[in-house]
């Protein structure tokens, strides 16, 4: 029996008994910081854990109120931050780096509770979110400008790189700490100031941020967090994309929510990164190494239970190898693959966020089915948001699966014949953030790596992120790339200065 069969009748019994979120005092925050302080609202919104429903915390639900506050606070420490020296806000990043890396522990826990993830996934979100605060600490001080050739003699050209100003920050739920340093980083290191608006399932995560900011030495107004329900979420949004001393956005989220925030925006001109909806690819050629496609789909697919914007969401198999890569890839999960709470030590899957996701995962599936696709791995929702990993053969482009983002643990495999029957299908998408695909054809490598519309591509590899790296995608997919040394480049302006006047 695989471990899959033996989880459907056990998972119920595991989820009865209670888990205890235990995490040291000065990190479990539950107010807004806002200026350099702890702020409570006139009201609070309940956090739950995913895998029980169970209430973690009560949290300070601000509204547009607190978002103001925390605007002009960031505006006003601005002026002051701006100046300080690169090396001075390098020094501070690295601090608020060993911060993080010592309390790594606490810190998984609480985006485990709070978003599910299993712990190993979570310490390794940690150390991720720590990498960039450690990367942008060593960018700050290489925030270069030019001198340019004048073509006349009594003048000289110079372009200057200054920081944008405030920058709002809204983050989701998936990745509650590493999506906030990845965009903090690099604004802190330009000599921004930010205002974060968390993802409402997930505040704790920031607001822990803020504590250890606060003992790293950010100073008051630098980082602001406002945290709020769903139900104030479009009136602080309103906040954040409208306010004129607010400089930049930059969101991380799905494709129709960037839109909205694009188009508050537009009205004060705001720069903006987006980082939006994937539906990324994963192909297998024939001259594959099979076993080396099958772990890449593995952690391509499975990380976070499938809730990453860079999971492979439809999977491309060449004919000649297809029957072998499933049925590797089916053994693969009957061995790797543990649902449960993700505090336990034997979890690799956790659970969906809620119960709107699980139902967006269980329609897709009972869709593709009666579409003509065949279960041959999981296929069933259990308690709560909890969904077996599924396992989806003889899939075809019309189901809805190979069309929309999933955004959970289902692999559906697509048989093709022709790598330019592979690439059509690969393209056939309004967004194109990330792809992957395994061949140890050296022509078709560069081919088709040049060919796949994203803004990142995975060759012989299912995990791509990396700090030196530049993320983001093409199409609707967003704009902008953060992380590496172009991250901190969308927090600055180039200013150009003639200076004129000399005598030759």
């Amino acid at each position: 029996m695989s471990s899959l069969c033996v989880l459907r009748t056990r998972l119920p019994a595991a989820m009865q008994r209670r888990f205890s979120l235990d995490v040291s005092a000065p990190l479990l925050r539950t107010q807004g910081y806002i200026d350099g302080r702890w702020v409570s609202a006139a009201s609070v919104f309940p956090v739950l854990d995913p895998a029980t429903g169970e209430e973690i915390a009560r949290v300070s639900d601000c509204g547009p109120a607190e978002a103001k506050q925390a605007v002009d606070a960031a505006y006003r420490a601005f002026h002051s931050w701006k100046l300080r020296s690169a090396k001075d806000r390098s020094v501070v990043l690295r601090k608020w780096f060993d911060l993080l890396t010592l309390h790594k522990e606490d810190l998984a826990r609480l985006i485990t509770f709070e978003c599910g993830k299993p712990l190993q996934e979570s310490r390794g979100e940690i150390a991720y979110a720590a990498s960039f605060l450690e990367w942008f600490s060593e960018e700050a001080r290489r925030v270069y400008g030019d001198v340019v050739p004048s073509p006349a003699r009594d003048r000289k050209i110079l372009l200057l790189k200054q920081p944008t100003g405030v920058a709002a920050i809204i983050t989701p739920w998936n990745f509650p700490s590493a999506m906030i340093t990845r965009k903090v980083g690099a604004a802190l290191a330009a000599g921004c100031t930010v205002v974060v608006k968390p993802a409402e399932d997930t505040p704790l995560s920031a607001l822990a941020l803020a504590e250890l900011a606060e003992q790293a030495g950010v100073p008051a107004g630098v980082f602001n967090v406002v945290p709020c329900s769903r139900e104030k979420t479009p009136s602080v949004g309103q906040v954040l994309c409208t306010d004129p001393l607010v400089a930049k956005i930059s969101f991380t989220g799905s494709t129709a929510t960037g839109k909205i925030l694009l188009k508050m925006a537009a009205d004060t001109v705001k720069k903006a990164s987006m980082e939006l909806g994937g539906h990324a690819p994963f192909i297998v050629f024939d001259s594959a190494d099979v076993e080396m496609a099958v772990s890449g789909a593995m952690n391509s697919k499975f990380r976070n239970s499938g809730q990453t914007c860079v999971c492979s969401n439809r999977f491309l198999v060449q004919s000649k190898i297809h029957d072998v890569f499933v049925e590797k890839l089916s053994r693969a999960m009957d061995a790797e693959l543990v649902l449960g709470h993700g505090s336990e030590p034997s979890t690799t899957q956790g659970p969906l966020i809620n119960n709107r996701a699980a139902e967006k995962v269980e329609a897709q599936i009972s869709d593709a089915v009666s579409r003509g696709a065949k279960v041959l791995r999981g296929g069933k929702r259990l308690d709560g948001s909890f969904v077996q990993p599924t396992l989806l053969t003889d899939v075809s482009t019309d189901m809805i699966c190979t069309r929309e983002e999933t955004f959970g643990p289902l692999l559906p495999v697509i048989r093709f014949d022709t790598e330019e029957e592979a690439l059509a299908i690969a393209n056939a998408s309004n967004v194109g953030l990330a792809g992957y695909f395994f061949s140890q054809d050296v022509s078709q490598i560069w081919r088709v790596a040049e060919a796949l519309e994203v803004g990142m591509v995975g060759v012989n590899e299912g995990l791509l992120s990396t700090p030196e790296a530049t993320f983001g995608g093409v199409k609707q997919s967003g704009l902008g790339r953060e992380g590496s040394k172009y991250g901190v480049d969308e927090y600055l302006e180039v200013k150009y200065m003639c200076f004129g006047g000399l005598k030759p």
